[in-house]
């Protein structure tokens, strides 16, 4: 018995390293491969945020492709990444917003005070649908194809050397294809 016990710390570190080095060989080890690639987007929250149209399953599946930004107006990396969110919407491109777990009043104040970069939004106070998009750290943004089905999803904010290199080509990818 003290044998097996003996060869139980190399085997778990073996085991451990030839995990970890599986994982480092991926094609990019910083990725998460998202479930909802290439299926229908899964289903919005039914609230508004006051009086900006509500954004709604029709919105996805409109012919054109459409960024979907789920956000919270008091997280520091929303702030970071709202003057991108503005510099998509001038360029033309049709960016949507999930506002979840947050006060009303506060997130029409931060639009206010700072743009609204979204064409409609939708609500989600409870965090209920955020479950269904596999969101657990907003910001979250998902490209999403005209006929509807989410084409990338990407985790943080969207600043810096991640979002050149992964964000932007998965954006002009799905626009080249539209």
């Amino acid at each position: 018995m003290s044998k097996v016990l003996m060869l139980l710390p190399p085997v778990l570190f073996a085991g451990l390293a030839a995990m970890f080095l599986w994982g480092m060989g991926r094609d990019n080890p910083s990725d998460i491969p998202s479930v909802f690639i290439d299926r229908p987007a899964p289903a919005l929250p039914e609230t508004a945020l006051g009086q900006i149209p509500l954004l709604k399953a029709a919105d996805l599946a409109s012919g054109q492709v459409t960024v979907v930004n789920f956000w919270e107006s008091w997280r520091r990396p929303l702030r970071a990444e709202h003057p991108v969110l503005k510099e998509m919407a001038g360029a033309g491109i049709r960016v949507a917003g999930v506002n979840m777990m947050d006060d009303e009043a506060k997130a029409l104040k931060y639009l206010e005070d700072e743009g609204n970069p979204f064409f409609a939004i939708a609500t989600d106070p409870q965090g209920r649908n955020r479950v269904e998009w596999g969101v657990t750290a907003p910001p979250e943004t998902f490209i999403i194809r005209g006929d509807g089905t989410v084409a990338f999803k990407f985790i943080g904010p969207l600043v810096g050397s991640d979002y050149e290199a992964r964000f932007k080509p998965a954006l002009d990818a799905a626009l080249a294809a539209e």
